[in-house]
């Protein structure tokens, strides 16, 4: 498969483009600064600044695209929220069937920001989290998947996660990574929005 990743130079968006490319796909790795890519890929100037005419181009001939930017909270408006909602307007655009998304833990559910260790502190990257999701699971015409994971921690996977949970929790990236590879082409995550953090299931067993 042909493959585009927004935020190919992030710190998920390294590892997922790594796994992907291990997969036999195509990976074309957008991001701002495109020399910070790994070599392995076909770098893409990708800035979620421009407007949908000039990011919708960039897609054609893709198989499946990914959104995994994030401004850290230093952009959450142009990035994190109306860049995400872009990426999938542009997919559409291009008759890109699948979209698969990375939020935040109970990004769709505001009730639960207030009660969860570690997301009391981030409501505004939650808010614009929601929107984004909201925007995804209205408007998106093909399969989308939305992967929601708990708190990401810079530490060796475990390679064990738990999907649809109702609590808090944690998420080595190198996991958070993985699982979003395995979901690619997988019919039961499809128009889902799925929770995750770490915990007992094999990510090779999950779908």
């Amino acid at each position: 498969m042909k493959i585009f990743v927004v935020g190919a130079s992030g710190r998920v968006g390294k590892q997922l483009t790594d796994l992907l490319v291990a997969g036999g796909h195509e990976v074309y790795a957008g991001a701002r600064h495109p020399e910070s890519t790994d070599s392995n890929v076909h770098p893409v100037k990708f800035d979620m600044h421009d407007d949908l005419a000039s990011l919708s181009p960039k897609l054609a001939g893709m198989d499946a695209v990914y959104f995994v930017a994030g401004s850290r909270g230093a952009d959450l408006l142009q990035t994190d929220a109306f860049g995400a909602v872009k990426v999938a307007q542009a997919a559409m655009d291009n008759h890109i069937d699948r979209f698969i998304l990375l939020s935040s833990l109970f990004a769709t559910e505001p009730a639960r920001w207030a009660g969860i260790p570690g997301l009391a502190s981030l409501t505004d990257y939650n808010i614009a989290k929601y929107f984004a999701d909201k925007w995804v699971i209205d408007n998106f015409t093909g399969n989308y998947t939305i992967l929601q994971p708990g708190t990401l921690q810079d530490v060796e996977g475990t390679g064990s996660v738990t999907l649809d949970v109702t609590d808090g929790g944690d998420n080595p990236i190198p996991d958070v990574a993985a699982v979003l590879a395995a979901m690619l082409t997988q019919p039961a995550t499809y128009q889902k929005v799925i929770t995750m953090h770490s915990g007992e299931t094999k990510i090779e067993n999950l779908f």
